[in-house]
């Protein structure tokens, strides 16, 4: 036989360009039917676990569509059954020709921090995430939700303690390439921190989550290595008491249904906070800051040095309100 000589036999299994294209316009036209749903999710962990909240009104609304998230957290969202796809920031291969081309799909991909009501602190960020996803949810704001699946719910496991644990989050946002240790706008002072903690050392197991380098509580098991998402959330889950702040925990907390206490400095409860916690806000400032570097907000994240407008640990909050957490 010559080679590359194909027999009768062979030529008759080859699929014809015909049945091939046939097939491909059959596929084009199935795809062509379906209609979909992108929402596209940028930011830190607790703003994708505040992004949860919302998918049972996506759901009800855009029922007559697949609907596909892309966030930079898609781990908070693989678990929620209403889904049809969950796609990573960056890692969305094909995704143009599978769900835009050609197809009936809707697009939302709007910032919530950059909307009129959100700068002026009219509205919670759910409200103004719902305001651009054109759902109506008027009257409460509805919690964030967490399910943890098998494996997840092992990691309770790993927080047994000889005593019940105070979860104290002194310090937040990413754990890396963040320009200063400290972050005054949502970051709790260490002495705050242990003057908060001392009288609940003789009944708790104090666990500090904090950043590398950030200042560390004396006598508390400090927690500042990587893990998942799911591994640090199972720790929220096994504590008894929890003392958090503006950050992805305190988010977490209230997608579990756990009660915590929580302390706003920079930010607002309004903006980003729920009921379900028990919420200390700051004190007003006793003189007014030259706010030379702030543009759409009056405070950002990265809590500017130079605007910082407390002198002394005991103006930040009212200390005796602060009591009612060892109650």
């Amino acid at each position: 036989m010559k080679v590359g000589y194909k027999t009768q036999t062979q030529q008759e299994n080859q699929p014809s360009t015909e049945i091939s294209e046939n097939i491909s316009e059959v596929r084009n036209t199935y795809l062509k039917k379906e209609k979909f749903l992108i929402w596209h999710i940028e930011g830190g962990l607790g703003k994708n676990v505040a992004a949860t909240s919302l998918i049972p009104f996506l759901y009800q609304k855009y029922e007559d569509r697949k609907i596909i998230i892309v966030a930079s957290y898609p781990e908070m969202f693989l678990n929620i059954p209403l889904l049809y796809r969950v796609y990573r920031v960056g890692m969305t291969s094909y995704f143009w020709e599978n769900y835009i081309n050609g197809k009936d799909t809707l697009i939302f991909r709007q910032e919530p921090y950059f909307q009129s009501d959100h700068i002026t602190r009219k509205k919670h960020l759910i409200y103004n995430w719902a305001d651009l996803l054109e759902l109506d949810i008027k009257g409460y704001v509805p919690l964030p939700n967490l399910t943890l699946n098998f494996v997840q719910k092992q990691y309770l496991q790993n927080w047994s303690r000889n005593k019940p644990i105070c979860l104290i989050q002194t310090n937040g946002g990413p754990l890396e390439n963040q320009k200063n240790y400290y972050s005054w706008t949502r970051d709790l002072p260490i002495d705050l921190s242990i003057y908060i903690t001392e009288p609940l050392v003789n009944d708790y197991h104090i666990i500090q989550v904090t950043r590398p380098g950030s200042p560390q509580i004396p006598g508390a098991e400090v927690i500042t290595r990587h893990m998942s998402a799911f591994e640090l959330f199972s720790l929220v889950l096994a504590s008894s008491k929890r003392i958090l702040i503006d950050s992805c925990l305190q988010h977490a907390a209230a997608a579990l249904g756990l009660p915590s206490h929580v302390l706003w400095i920079g930010t607002s409860p309004e903006n980003f906070g729920y009921s379900i916690h028990h919420n200390y806000k700051s004190l007003p400032p006793k003189n007014t800051p030259k706010l030379i570097d702030s543009y759409l907000f009056d405070y950002s994240f990265d809590g500017v040095v130079h605007e910082c407008p407390y002198h002394d640990i005991q103006e930040f909050f009212d200390l005796e309100e602060l009591k009612k957490i060892y109650s």
